[in-house]
């Protein structure tokens, strides 16, 4: 055992040095992401998905966190972040680390990928490639399907510059009048409403005299090479491709605000129309000239401009995932239903659950705990499935839940309006500020209202992110409270590709909490206090310190200390100084942290006892597990919260313990089999950098996830 040093020297753990900047972690974060597309241990159609996730992430970074940082420059905010840095030396940095990257991604699609899916019979063609008759499908699909949408815009004095929308596809045309000999500048939207490749018919699939299983042409340079139709009478001198980035982040006056919902759906109208541009994306062929002009008319920095080769937006590419190719895909994931829970109908078809009946979720529950591990154990077969019975059990009197993101087409939201139709009472507490699902919660939210459920639009200025259910139930002559308290969202379509984690009980304590929580959620409640649960903003911060320090005073009165921690990102200052502090102790401190870890393992003195990994696979880490040794008294703890400031001071989350003991064992083993991971395990550096577990020789690779897939695989085969 480790020993925790006598007297450790005085260090101040609040030093910039000891903290890694998030944002350039979030982008170490999106080069493991892309790093799995140049695995070549990874499927072809796998390695094109991660190439478009690692661009759809940038999409989605530039939006948010580099817009609220050229917010704060342009604002002349002028504190530093934990790592020491001004908002301007953070956007120079990030614009340091990702130009070369985003070089690479494109040079690797170019180089490497594309021609390895020509090999497979994908052919993604430039249109000077085509043949005659392929030129003349294309001449002929443009005429009926794609000119008719286009509309080109002039600029000159009487044509102001127009507004590009965010995220949008443009072509910078350059023509001259014959007449006058003077040349002038267009833009042409390729549209979104069209496909972005165009495909050719059977019979021109061909390829070099081959049959092909797919062959297909970019839109844009379809158009690009018709664009006499939309210039008659004018020379084509030049065109060029673009794409820019606009801020996209909401910015809500909730105090201000009189009704929630109304003011969301006015700052989406504004986001439709988009903020200032924070990115613009061109072709390296680009001149000087025209992309002077955009940058000007945009009000851009050359920082602000990535230049690249060849394809632009590459997560268009991710709709080649669809094709009939399953030797370049993984194999499709069964779906296995928990054991306990394979008898367990829905309660649809009798209209009746009996106390004793093993088709009764609820009777399953009574007798244990139950612990579901998705995607691994099927969502719609337990959470879904506790639900709509939940929905259509006529001893059911109540429903509460909170919804951050959910689909539109969600049988849970169906189930709630059942539910409500069936006169039980149904509360849903909807967050309408989950980032980029606003329109889409809004939607549904109000599907709900119309049907009879209550539905609360969250706390001012507070985020509702928990994930929780409240079921209550009449039961002879008492009632009695199950609960559903997870990790993840009550989606059946991200609980395919989600590592996620959920409890079922009706334990008393957990129940009567999550009364608390609701009121506190619905009402003017000022709970301080909850008997199980850890919640934020209440109590969540102060126990979890509280935790900590536990392992250190346990490892200062000579007994072992030991904390494993699993989720999204560990950010939070407050924590990570008392993580270097419990390290300093001699708590012995693993994390798996997929994403942003601001914390720096491996520093003498300070960390050396500390070690981070992140896990980027099939499926996204998104579960939360929190493990104490409390000197032999082990407690383990799942919920939505990471380690963040947004998470224990402006978000409404919960964290449970496990208090079933073979429960709380299983989620050692899932730790366990986690930190043993040899193939998507990455390994945090004291330099910020993060080096790929890899297996030592005679050694067997080990994925966690392919661990996870095959243990419950193996409890349908143990039932036959």
């Amino acid at each position: 055992m480790p020993k925790a040093k006598e007297t450790p020297t005085e260090v101040n753990l609040n030093q910039a040095q000891l903290y890694f900047n998030r944002e350039l972690s979030w982008l170490e974060f999106n080069r493991r992401v892309l790093q799995e597309a140049f695995d070549q241990r990874t499927l072809l159609l796998e390695r094109l998905k991660f190439s478009g996730i690692f661009s759809a992430n940038l999409d989605e970074f530039f939006m948010v966190r580099v817009a609220g940082l050229k917010q704060q420059v342009e604002a002349q905010v002028s504190s530093l972040s934990p790592d020491g840095r001004t908002p301007q030396q953070q956007l120079e940095a990030i614009a340091q680390v990702l130009r070369p990257m985003v070089m690479e991604q494109h040079r690797h699609f170019e180089q490497v990928l594309r021609p390895a899916l020509a090999e497979k019979g994908i052919h993604l063609l430039n249109y000077i490639d085509l043949n005659q008759e392929q030129r003349l499908f294309l001449q002929d699909f443009f005429e009926r399907r794609i000119f008719p949408v286009l509309t080109p815009l002039a600029v000159d004095p009487g044509h102001p510059f127009p507004f590009i929308s965010n995220l949008s596809l443009n072509l910078a045309v350059v023509v001259k009048n014959p007449e006058t000999n003077r040349e002038h500048f267009a833009r042409v939207k390729v549209p979104k409403i069209l496909p972005r490749f165009v495909v050719f018919p059977a019979e021109l699939q061909h390829q070099d005299g081959k049959p092909s299983l797919w062959t297909g042409v970019p839109l844009e340079q379809v158009i690009a090479h018709n664009l006499e139709a939309l210039f008659p009478g004018m020379n084509i001198q030049e065109y060029h491709l673009f794409r820019i980035t606009r801020d996209a982040d909401l910015e809500l006056e909730e105090d201000e605000a009189e009704d929630l919902l109304e003011a969301i759906e006015q700052e989406l109208r504004k986001r439709r129309l988009g903020g200032s541009v924070v990115r613009l994306e061109v072709q390296s062929t680009i001149p000087a000239s025209i992309r002077s002009t955009l940058m000007q008319e945009m009000e851009l920095e050359d920082s602000d401009v990535y230049e690249v080769e060849g394809l632009l937006n590459l997560k268009d590419l991710m709709s080649l995932l669809s094709l009939p190719v399953p030797e370049l895909k993984d194999l499709p994931r069964i779906s296995v239903v928990l054991p306990g829970l394979r008898s367990v109908g829905d309660g649809r078809s009798s209209g009746n659950s009996s106390s004793h009946d093993e088709s009764d979720i609820f009777s399953v529950i009574r007798r244990r705990d139950l612990l579901v591990h998705h995607p691994y154990y099927s969502f719609s077969g337990s959470v879904q499935r506790f639900i709509i019975q939940a929905a259509n059990d006529p001893q059911v009197l109540a429903i509460k839940m909170t919804l951050y993101r959910t689909s539109g087409d969600s049988p849970i939201v169906n189930a709630l309006i059942t539910a409500a139709e069936k006169g039980k009472q149904v509360v849903v507490l909807v967050e309408l500020k989950a980032r980029f699902d606003e329109q889409n919660n809004i939607q549904w939210a109000k599907r709900l209202e119309e049907s009879g459920v209550h539905v609360v639009y969250g706390l001012v200025g507070l985020k509702t992110h928990t994930k929780v259910v409240l079921v209550v139930r009449q039961e002879g002559d008492r009632i009695r409270r199950y609960v559903h308290i997870g990790t993840g969202n009550y989606n059946h379509r991200t609980a395919r590709i989600y590592t996620d984690l959920g409890l079922l009980s009706c334990r008393e304590e957990l129940g009567a909490d999550l009364t608390d929580l609701f009121n506190y959620l619905t009402g003017y409640s000022h709970q301080r206090s909850y008997r199980r649960l850890l919640v934020a903003p209440v109590n969540l911060r102060d126990r979890m310190l509280g935790l900590i320090r536990r392992e250190i005073d346990h490892c200062k009165n000579g007994q072992p200390g030991r904390i494993i921690a699993k989720m999204n990102a560990l950010v939070d200052p407050q924590i990570i100084a008392a993580l270097y502090e419990a390290s300093r102790s001699g708590v012995q401190i693993d994390l798996i942290i997929r994403g942003v870890c601001c914390l720096r393992p491996g520093v003498e003195g300070v960390s050396e006892n500390i070690r981070v990994i992140s896990i980027i696979g099939r499926f996204l880490e998104h579960s939360r597990i929190f493990y104490f040794h409390n000197n032999g008294q082990e407690e383990v703890y799942i919920g939505s919260a990471d380690w963040m400031p947004r998470n224990l001071d402006r978000r409404v989350e919960a964290i449970t313990p496990i208090e079933d003991p073979q429960l709380a064992k299983d989620l050692q083993e899932i730790l366990g089999i986690l930190l043993t991971d040899n193939r998507q395990a990455w390994e945090l550096q004291p330099d910020g950098s993060y080096k790929q577990r890899q297996p030592k020789a005679g050694e067997p690779e080990r994925s966690a996830q392919a661990i996870f897939m095959d243990m419950a695989m193996q409890t349908i085969s143990n039932l036959g």
